[in-house]
């Protein structure tokens, strides 16, 4: 009975390391919607509006493959496509990896479930090409191309 204890609380402690860790802490760091982040003077709404938004990326595991999108399209890992939570369906979206300013184009086709922070779950391919597939989430600049156009 002793080590049924030790061993549940081993696995407590293990997921709280995990929900502690830098990753999750970067999750935490991420802008409130509608600003993006400048250490050298404020960003006004209507900057914000022309320059997209800073958040957190991260993309589709392999278990959703092939399954239906809330779009109702198929989830394809090789295509160029995202979930947002608020982006209507079949919006362009410029997606910047701040990390190393590598960028890509996607379409939305599915929802993400609500968050207080901007964040964008991209497909593995989207992931790959902005180079942190295999890290789990990076922190991004989202830019609609209506709002690059304007």
């Amino acid at each position: 009975m002793a080590s049924l204890n030790l061993r549940g609380g081993l696995i407590i402690s293990c997921i709280l390391g995990l929900l502690l860790s830098p990753i999750h802490t970067l999750a935490l760091q991420a802008e409130e919607p509608g600003t993006v982040s400048t250490p050298s003077a404020p960003v006004t709404a209507e900057t914000a509006e022309t320059k997209g938004v800073e958040g957190i990326a991260s993309y589709y595991a392999n278990r959703y493959n092939n399954r239906r999108t809330n779009s109702g399209q198929r989830y394809d890992p090789a295509k160029l496509t995202a979930a947002h939570q608020t982006l209507p369906h079949g919006t362009r979206v410029r997606v910047i990896n701040l990390t190393n300013n590598r960028e890509v184009i996607v379409t939305i086709n599915d929802r993400c479930r609500p968050r207080k922070k901007p964040f964008i779950d991209l497909s593995r391919a989207a992931a790959k090409q902005l180079g942190f597939l295999g890290k789990g989430i990076t922190r991004v600049r989202i830019i609609t191309l209506d709002e690059e156009e304007s």
